[in-house]
């Protein structure tokens, strides 16, 4: 062999070895993350049962609080620095944030909510199994199970030696179910962290399976039609004079929004208070009221509220402005007004790098043994805090979180326990390859 050739063989050879070298430590280190996910998946479970059994319905400060105090205690001996934030600013309990600051790899920014749907006053208080692994309980999987999940991927990270060299945030809201107002100062926290972070990993629930992942979610915004009518005996209604009346132009208007927009993907509308009559009073919030009206006289007001969800802004915009151009159609002496909300939850565009990111999270999954992952279909997923990261990072995805049921916001609402150990492992092992590059 020429000496060359010689050269040349020795050259692959360093390679493969130090190939082999850099796999060989790779593999030692997930398994060192698998390892601790299995010691401490107890704790954690103890940990899960404590957090549902503190009631933190959004509007039960010291519940939310608390539940955040919870967290941040497990966070600091981590070594997060840590701060519960203040929300008197937007009428909310405030957020947990949780910070590290590494030397290695892309800025991470985790998200979880301490609140849930359940009040003080609702009846769904506490945890019961229903087995040996299916738990009920208000907030397991929304979201209790997934800031569990973020914990427990920190314990490995750190018990595998990588976190310490991490930049990672962590932000759990405190108003995600019902968001403080203004808008602008509830989500602001969450939008900084975005504005600091490269990727973004929500830790929601997905559709309630453990084989599927949110690349995409649809924005959420509220509307309201507000029509009038001339009031007149029922007797002259359809006449020049008269018209049709307040109902039916709202009637109208409703059934074009159906015809024309119902067809688009991942686009939906939906009306869902409605009152009308000769004369109304609607409460502030547009929840409830009265409506006072004879079936011998022709309508004089109409009110509808409802909302609008849509893929991406562009869609959202141009089924605004379509529903603009139908309700501005009227019939003989009617009129209509279509107002939409300022705030509201902005869509979570797909993306080349929200795919991306699906790929790596579905190698992890496939590599640890757990299946293959697919992306959920957006009909499937609500709006969700990490939207509010959408245009600020490179990749997101979400429903991270603990999964088994499909009841959430119901008394019925469950999580699977076997997968808290799946999901937090996934969840390291992702985030520690991420941070190889």
């Amino acid at each position: 062999m020429s000496l060359k050739n010689k050269f040349k063989s020795l050259l692959i050879f360093l390679i493969i070895a130090i190939s082999m070298n850099v796999q060989a430590q790779k593999n030692s280190t997930e398994k060192k993350i698998v390892k601790s996910v299995d010691k401490h998946t107890a704790a954690s479970l103890d940990l899960l049962r404590k957090a549902i059994n503190i009631n933190s319905g959004t509007m039960n400060f010291e519940g939310v609080k608390k539940v955040g105090e919870l967290f941040k205690s497990e966070l600091d001996k981590l070594g997060f620095k840590t701060e519960l934030t203040s929300g008197e600013a937007y009428g909310r309990a405030g957020h947990l944030i949780a910070k590290k600051e590494g030397k290695k790899g892309p800025k991470l920014l985790l998200i979880g909510h301490l609140d849930t749907v359940f009040e003080s006053d609702s009846p769904f208080q506490e945890y019961k199994m229903l087995n040996d692994s299916i738990m009920n309980g208000p907030g397991i999987a929304d979201m209790k199970g997934g800031d569990v999940i973020i914990i427990l991927a920190m314990q490995a990270l750190k018990d595998a030696g990588v976190l310490d060299d991490m930049n990672i945030e962590i932000v759990m809201t405190g108003d995600e179910e019902k968001s403080g107002d203004p808008l602008e100062l509830s989500k602001k926290d969450l939008i900084d962290a975005a504005k600091r972070a490269d990727i973004a990993l929500g830790f929601e629930n997905a559709d309630g399976r453990a084989t599927t992942i949110v690349t995409s979610r649809r924005g959420s915004s509220d509307w309201v039609l507000k029509v009038k009518g001339k009031p007149a005996h029922s007797s002259q209604i359809f006449t020049d004079n008269i018209g049709v009346g307040a109902i039916y132009e709202a009637s109208r208007i409703l059934n074009e929004f159906y015809q024309t927009l119902s067809v688009e993907e991942n686009l939906t509308f939906n009306p869902g208070f409605i009152i009308g009559g000769t004369s109304l009073e609607p409460n502030e919030e547009l929840t409830g009221g009265t409506a006072l009206g004879k079936s011998n006289v022709v309508a004089q007001e109409v009110i509808v509220r409802g909302d609008i969800r849509a893929i991406s802004p562009e869609q959202l915009e141009k089924a605004k402005q379509t529903m603009i151009e139908i309700a501005s159609k009227n019939y003989n002496n009617t009129s209509a007004e279509i107002v939409f909300g300022d705030g509201g939850y902005p869509p979570l565009a797909p993306t080349t790098g929200n795919e991306a990111l699906l790929e790596k999270y579905n190698a992890v999954s496939q590599d640890l043994g757990f299946g293959a992952i697919t992306a959920v279909n957006p009909r499937n997923a609500g709006a969700a805090d990490i939207s509010f990261t959408s245009g600020y990072v490179d990749m997101a995805i979400d429903g991270l979180g603990l999964t088994g049921g499909d009841d959430d916001h119901t008394i019925h609402e469950t999580g699977n326990l076997k997968h808290l150990s799946v999901q937090a492992k996934r969840a390291a092992v992702l985030m520690y390859r991420l941070c190889l590059k």
